[in-house]
Parts: structure tokens; sequence; C-alpha cells
């Protein structure tokens, strides 16, 4: 019973989950490089929020945004199935037009 008490009581005291505040940074076009940020998690927010990554937070389009920055880390890689040019704009190929 005291250890149920115990579990009870120590729940809930997980450190809490770290947020960080996205909006300055997307839909602005490139405002930011990876020097911006004190940690890799922060960064990997920014990508995930806006996967078109004007900001060119990932260079080599792994989906990890800024790897050499500190921790915390967020190492889940966004998912990034499109080319884009420089400023971060969406590559589309040119339609073919079919055979006759």
């Amino acid at each position: 019973m005291i250890a149920a008490i115990m579990l009870t009581a120590c729940a809930g005291n997980e450190a809490p989950e770290r947020k960080f505040d996205v909006a300055p940074y997307v839909n602005k076009g490139h405002v930011v490089d990876c020097n911006a940020f004190k940690a890799q998690a922060d960064a990997q927010a920014v990508l995930r929020a806006d996967a078109l990554d004007p900001n060119e937070l990932d260079r080599d389009g792994d989906g990890i945004a800024c790897p050499d920055l500190p921790k915390p880390k967020d190492k889940k890689p966004v998912h990034r199935d499109f080319r884009t040019d420089l400023d971060g704009a969406p590559i589309s190929e040119p339609v073919k037009p079919s055979p006759k």
C-alpha cells in the first residue's frame, strides 16, 4: 500500500516537455541560420514547423536540422520528399505533354 502511494505521489514528476516558440522563424523566408539557436532541438522544431526549410537548417536534406548544435537534441527526421531551390521554394518538374 505504501509503495502504491509513493508511486502515485511521484507520478507527474517527469521533466516538463521543452517548448520552443517557432513563430518568429516560420513563414518569414530566410531569417536565421543554425547559429541563431542554442540547441539542436530548437532548430529541429523550426524545421518541423516549415519543412520547406527557407532558413536552410537542413542543408544535407536528411530531415535533421543543425546536427552539430548542443543538446537537447531531436533526431526524429522531418519527412522531406521534395526538392527546393536556394530560397526554399519547391521545385516542380515540368509536366511533359503526353504523346498523341
